[in-house]
């Protein structure tokens, strides 16, 4: 049956939508062929496109990649809908509000460490599209590379209906629950879950609390997989079976519906005659994912030596260089640290990839929190080869701790890593959350040297 077009706005209404999000059932694995429908006999059987498909639905393809490309990174799915997708009038142009993408030229690439405080409180009544703020990013939407580094901080759920061509997006909530309507179903998010919208997916985020704050990930280039595991072996990392794929879920809606579509940078909208969201059956592997981050299975040193950050990764997005990711999606989860005769928190450091941290709750064990810190929210920017690494605080504090078995289960960090420099946007370079005086937290490493003849 049809979970029907839950009204927004109020705290009942909220509690309504909840209500939806707790009791939801889910399909299992990452990348896998799933199939549902949420109306017995609505999915044809031996075929994707019957003369005439059951129950007068419409089929229709959802393709994520080129028809040609090899089957093992091929992405699509058979959507049995209402309504086609063709059935809407023409798009035209509306405001981009603070997002924004790449190609970033407006501001010549920065190459020194910077740092925000979380974003400020939004004007009452807006929804995550409109809360969607772009700090920066690389490559080019036209040319399908690289990605764009967005928060969103929200007070309202979203009526309207959105999606984004010229990428996927990895929602990475901070503050208050999310209910997410797309057209596979219905998926929930709390603080510490991350969901993944494919590219052209129409999708509605509604509010659990009463205001929303994260982070989002707009991927241009090869969709995000599993990364492979090498000499880890068969096991650890993300593990697919914890990736949670929505049921069939449907809106039998009609009246006004405004669409919003992101295109080649801008957004476009619509307004439709009937929900789009209206498929009551599917079958494919081009689906929405949930994860809850804590299940990550965190490998690590049981000897000696802080590991490679690449051990931490979650998903990865490859180039055309096998293991240089145009970018990466990697989790600082709660984990055990028991390296012998080692400095254990994250080591100085200077990379050839750039990388954009956050922070969804506690504290980073590199950087110390409170006021003017790294904090939930808040964000940091490590550029291609600039210098960093841990503070004066927890330097000092680290080479004098006594190194017993040691676990980090206060906080929950996590970086979005990419093979070119990320640029500015004017917003971001100007911010007056932008904090200043970052370089101090690195100054006052005193001179330890002391030569032996």
């Amino acid at each position: 049956m049809s979970d029907g077009a839950t009204a927004r706005g109020s705290a009942t209404e909220r509690e309504e939508a909840r209500k939806i999000a707790e009791g939801l059932e889910h399909l299992s694995g990452f990348g896998n062929e799933h199939s549902s429908e949420a109306v017995p006999g609505a999915l044809p059987v031996g075929r994707n496109s019957p003369q005439r498909a059951p129950l007068g639905l419409y089929a229709e393809q959802l393709s994520g990649s080129a028809f040609t490309e090899p089957r093992a990174v091929n992405r699509r799915s058979w959507l049995y809908r209402i309504r086609p997708s063709a059935a809407h009038p023409a798009f035209t142009r509306t405001g981009n509000g603070a997002l924004r993408s790449a190609p970033f030229t407006q501001t010549v690439p920065d190459p020194n460490r910077l740092r925000w405080n979380p974003l400020p409180d939004p004007a009452e009544g807006t929804d995550f599209l409109a809360g969607l703020w772009t700090l920066g990013g690389n490559g080019d939407v036209t040319q399908r590379t690289g990605m764009a580094v967005h928060l969103y901080h929200a007070n309202a759920s979203m009526r309207r209906v959105f999606s984004d061509a010229d990428g996927e997006l990895l929602i990475v909530p901070e503050r208050g629950g999310l209910l997410l309507r797309t057209e596979f179903g219905l998926l929930h998010l709390e603080p510490g879950h991350i969901a993944l919208i494919p590219r052209g997916v129409r999708f509605r985020v509604e509010l659990l609390d009463e205001t929303a704050r994260g982070y989002v990930c707009e991927n241009y280039g090869a969709p995000f997989q599993l990364p492979d595991l090498g000499p880890i072996g068969a096991n650890g990392l993300a593990n697919a079976r914890d990736f949670r794929a929505p049921v069939a879920a449907y809106e039998d809606v009609e009246g006004p519906v405004e669409v919003v579509n992101k295109y080649c940078g801008n957004l476009w909208t619509a307004t439709y005659d009937h929900s789009p969201l209206d498929v009551v059956a599917w079958h494919g592997n081009h689906v929405p994912y949930a994860y809850d981050l804590r299940r990550f299975n965190v490998m690590g040193t049981i000897s000696y030596d802080h590991p490679d950050p690449s051990i931490f990764t979650v998903l990865t997005s490859p180039s055309d260089t096998p293991g240089l990711a145009g970018v990466d999606f990697v989790v600082f989860a709660p984990r055990w640290l028991v390296g012998e005769d080692t400095f254990r928190p994250p080591y100085f450091h200077r990379n050839v990839m750039s990388e954009y941290m956050g922070l969804i709750e506690g504290a980073y064990d590199a950087k110390a929190a409170g006021e003017g810190g790294f904090v939930p929210g808040g964000g940091s920017l490590h550029t291609m080869m600039s210098a960093h690494g841990p503070d004066r605080e927890t330097f000092d504090r680290a080479s004098a701790a006594e190194l017993k078995p040691q676990k980090i289960d206060d906080g929950l960090a996590f970086m979005f890593e990419t093979r070119w420099p990320v640029s500015l946007t004017p917003q971001a370079a100007r911010a007056e959350h932008l904090q200043q005086g970052y370089d101090d937290v690195w100054q006052g490493l005193e001179r330890h040297f002391r030569p032996l003849h």
